[in-house]
């Protein structure tokens, strides 16, 4: 008989893999809802998802790239964000290129045609870190990727059915049934598995429904006929509930990018931006500070917007051509994976010379520029990493030249306005540029020593213009912090004549706020013991079948 411990890992090893029959199934709101679910249970829970496509990343805390959602699904679980579970992220920077970020560490590109040998090598690096969090936490919840039944891709699958056979999980799969096709999606997802990997799928989750559920009956019975699987719930469209912490920009789009489709998980289309509905947030105000975010092609970590799109003095719009900034008191320059491109793109769009008049104004609106948007908003960048590109004017708005290097920055920090040593500030960075402001330039925030042989070493960050009104930073979550995000909307207000009327709680108790509404949904609608029993059946970690 084993050891004490041995004991210990093989109880403490219970696994559920969500997969969607499509991409934008809700499987990312799924696993959140449940982790939360679970961990209200007292279940000591983690999320996992073995490979991501995303241009969204949060910091861990010993300086490692994950995806924004799992991070999200960490809070969501009650644990600290770990490079294990989220061990391959995919950052798009082409149409068919990648960077890839392995166990939280940038570790090169990859096209699309030749990434299948490269996921083949990644396999053990994937099960690895399942198989440690399995060895350390009651329940793992995984997410899948896309469809789980891409037959043209399944060779290559680290993140769905491929990687529940090789560990010895079983799954669940998620169906959008507001788009149509919902029991078409089911079976064929399910009809189209080889035997092996059908084998693993042990249930349907029926997503984003919107009417009588009496009304499904039929199709449920027969659905569950066909395949032999049990239907776990059917769960209710999320209606106007605000989600935030959204995975990538193309999330966003249901906020702020009207114009744009697509959606970056379903039952998670709360509506346009300024009437948010269940996520708590106060009636608008009169006359609200309206913020145009200029809408980059290649826009990154949109979750920088969340706490816009909550306050209630904010009316929150894209900016795609110069005529939507004729009216804006603040214009935000947001994040870009691809700085040099899309820079590019503004000239094209007319928005390099409309950001130019909009900064010489003298009482004309507020520019703010985070990480990409920043250093676009400098005298020059300098990029021979990201673009190959080498040197490229800026728009010149502030006194900064920006210059591409290894090894990436990526850190969490934590400081304070320079001006207010009573607001305090913090954030994440994530980026291959270093921005130099010119010498006397005025900088932004001070920050705290990241390390303790940085102490006694100033630090600083961004930029500010001479007036006030044009700022930079290369700190992604910087409108998180609560006061920092208050003052900087209440100056706007003062100096452009609009109201201000603070969120009545901070940015923490909404994403808190969020992930109860969540877990509530998933208790409500789901067969959330059923699912946990479920998990349990998964083979012990010294007991997975392997690759």
């Amino acid at each position: 008989m084993g050891t004490e411990r041995e004991s210990l890992a093989d109880v403490r090893s219970g696994a559920l893999l969500v997969v969607g029959a499509t991409s934008s199934a809700g499987k990312t709101t799924v696993v959140s809802a449940l982790c939360r679910a679970l961990a209200r249970r007292g279940v000591d829970v983690a999320p996992f998802k073995a490979q991501n496509m995303s241009n969204h990343a949060a910091v861990t805390p010993d300086g490692g790239e994950i995806g924004r959602a799992q991070a999200m699904q960490a809070l969501a679980a009650r644990v600290e964000t770990d490079v294990r579970i989220g061990p391959v992220l995919l950052k798009p920077s082409g149409e068919r290129s990648s960077h890839v970020v392995v166990l939280g560490r940038e570790d090169g590109v990859a096209d699309a045609v030749g990434y299948g040998e490269r996921a083949r090598l990644l396999r053990p690096v994937v099960l690895d870190a399942l198989q440690s969090l399995r060895g350390e936490h009651e329940v793992v919840v995984l997410e899948g990727a896309g469809g789980a039944a891409e037959i043209n891709l399944l060779e290559r699958d680290l993140v769905n059915l491929p990687l529940a056979a090789a560990a010895g999980l079983p799954a669940v799969l998620v169906v959008d049934i507001e788009r149509g096709g919902a029991f078409a999606s089911a079976y064929g997802t399910w009809a189209l598995l080889p035997e092996r990997l059908r084998s693993c799928l042990r249930g349907f989750i029926i997503n984003s429904f919107r009417g009588e559920v009496s009304l499904l009956s039929d199709g449920l019975r027969d659905l569950e006929e066909r395949t032999g699987l049990p239907v776990l719930g059917v769960l209710p469209h999320l209606g106007d509930h605000v989600m935030l912490g959204q995975e990538d920009a193309l999330g966003l789009d249901q906020h702020v990018f009207g114009s744009r489709s697509a959606s970056s998980g379903a039952g998670d289309r709360p509506g346009r931006v300024g009437r948010p509905g269940r996520a708590g947030r106060p009636g608008r105000v009169g006359r609200p500070v309206r913020v145009a975010v200029i809408g980059l092609p290649h826009l990154a970590n949109p979750a920088d917007l969340d706490p816009l799109v909550l306050e209630p003095s904010v009316d929150l719009r894209a900016a795609t051509v110069p005529g939507d900034l004729a009216e804006a008191d603040l214009i935000i320059v947001p994040g870009s994976r691809t700085t040099v491109a899309d820079l590019d793109w503004l000239r094209a769009q007319g928005l390099d010379e409309a950001l130019r008049e909009c900064a010489a104004q003298p009482e004309g609106p507020w520019i703010l520029g985070i990480c990409a948007g920043y250093q676009m908003l400098g005298e020059v960048i300098d990029d021979e990493v990201e673009s190959g590109r080498g040197r490229v004017p800026g728009l010149g708005v502030l006194p900064v030249q920006t210059t591409f290097a290894a090894p990436k920055v990526v850190t969490r920090v934590r400081g304070r306005l320079a001006a207010d040593a009573d607001v305090d500030a913090t954030g994440y960075e994530i980026r291959w540029g270093r921005p130099q402001p010119a010498a006397g330039a005025t900088p932004w925030l001070e920050l705290d020593p990241a390390e303790p042989g940085d102490a006694g070493r100033p630090l600083v960050d961004g930029c500010v213009s001479d007036d006030g009104r044009v700022i930079g930073t290369s700190v992604h979550g910087i409108l998180d912090s609560d006061l920092l995000r208050q003052k900087l909307i209440g100056d706007i207000a003062a100096a452009r004549g609009r109201d201000f009327d603070p969120l009545l709680f901070g940015h923490a108790d909404a994403l808190e706020a969020h992930l109860e509404h969540l877990a509530g949904w998933a208790e409500k609608h789901l067969d959330v013991p059923g699912l946990l029993e479920l998990a349990h059946t998964a083979v012990a970690v010294h007991q997975a079948p392997g690759w």
